[in-house]
């Protein structure tokens, strides 16, 4: 068996950056126009009324402030609100493979080696823009990867699913080093017309490498990593190939993101922190005494709980990582933004962790060590 590194991280970050008050204007002119259209049956008491949004709402809410985009011109359109990305032809590499490819190829140039000795490529992302073939035999070709590939989807948990399966590849000799991507349009499958969830979310790419620790120059040691997941219908997202064979279906809200926040908050932080204490234990780590936590971006509401039920306190400045208030929620990369942003300053010795959460439930823990 071999000691599996994470060697090096890329980031992929869009050209267009979205601010709550853009999103909040355009959510606002749909509210007013969709008011004055309806305004008999509201008086009637058929529809109701749609409320507007807030910068401040937003803020309180989520933490979140801005965020990426691949398309921004549809998103503040009233009239279109959603993004604006023409299908490719299938001889031209695909949205989320390119965004994936600028990611694997920054990790690439830090990690300093060529891609011959990659044996093997994860996309694991919330979002494949396709059934197959699988994205990241896509990056594979784009790349010149040789070995085999393939994608998976834990929702915003895919990344630390991610590493583990990397790892376990490494450990198993499987492969000497793997890459994982996580390229996410995450504004394509969010609703923006939704008040309770319009400013959720934003697109990135991002990539990690991981290798045998023999092969590793510096890099961060995995001392473990957990895996847990627990069915609940809180978040969800209904759009699929099967869609076509229920028609009347198609167009239902349910067919983008929905969610239950408040029930989500009340079961997933108490999930979560249990279980990287938990893990801490077995580890013999004192979960106190971690430089740094790297933990999903999805609201800094639970994320400031979960650092303090497993910090036993406030968290200091820069203990909990919080980069969703420049990115908001990208799912299945956000810890990964976390980390890759937020750890030059570690010495040989010191350890954190890098935790996701979201639907399933899912959950993954990363515990590394600087070597």
């Amino acid at each position: 068996m071999h000691q599996a590194v994470i060697a090096a991280t890329g980031l992929y970050t869009p050209p267009h950056s979205l601010s709550n008050a853009e999103l909040v204007q355009t959510f606002n002119a749909y509210v007013e126009r969709f008011n004055a259209a309806n305004a008999e049956a509201i008086a009637a008491g058929e529809v109701a009324a749609l409320t507007p949004s807030s910068v401040e709402f937003i803020e309180k809410a989520s933490g979140i402030k801005s965020r990426f985009v691949m398309n921004k011109s549809g998103l503040v359109d009233p009239e279109v609100m959603r993004p604006d990305l023409p299908e490719r032809p299938n001889e031209e590499i695909s949205i989320l493979a390119e965004m994936a490819v600028e990611a694997a190829r920054q990790a690439i140039e830090r990690w300093g080696k060529d891609v011959s000795q990659i044996g093997a490529v994860i996309c694991a992302a919330s979002n494949m823009q396709r059934a197959y073939p699988a994205m990241a035999i896509e990056v594979q070709q784009a790349l010149g990867i040789e070995g085999f590939a393939f994608d998976m989807n834990v929702a915003c948990s895919s990344a630390t699913f991610g590493i583990k399966t990397a790892a376990d590849f490494v450990a198993s000799g499987s492969a000497r080093a793997v890459l994982m991507v996580n390229p996410e349009i995450c504004s394509g499958h969010l609703n923006f017309r939704d008040r309770d969830s319009h400013f959720i979310f934003g697109d990135v790419a991002t990539a990690v490498i991981v290798e045998r620790e023999e092969d590793a120059e510096g890099g961060w040691e995995i001392l473990g990593t957990r895996l847990k997941t627990q069915f609940s219908n809180n978040i969800r997202n209904n759009f699929g190939f099967l869609n076509r064979a229920a028609p009347e279906g198609i167009g239902a809200t349910d067919k983008l993101f929905v969610q239950e926040g408040r029930k989500v908050f009340r079961e997933v932080v108490p999930m979560v922190a249990e279980m990287i204490v938990q893990h801490a234990g077995d580890l013999g780590l004192d979960p106190t005494s971690l430089k740094r936590l790297w933990l999903h971006q999805a609201n800094i509401n639970m994320n400031e709980m979960i650092g303090k039920r497993v910090l036993g306190r406030e968290p200091a400045p820069g203990e909990n990582v919080i980069i969703l208030d420049e990115y908001a929620n990208t799912s299945s990369a956000g810890s990964i933004i976390a980390f890759h942003k937020a750890n030059e300053d570690f010495q040989p010795g010191d350890t954190g962790l890098i935790c996701s959460f979201g639907a399933g439930y899912s959950a993954g823990t990363v515990f590394v060590r600087k070597r």
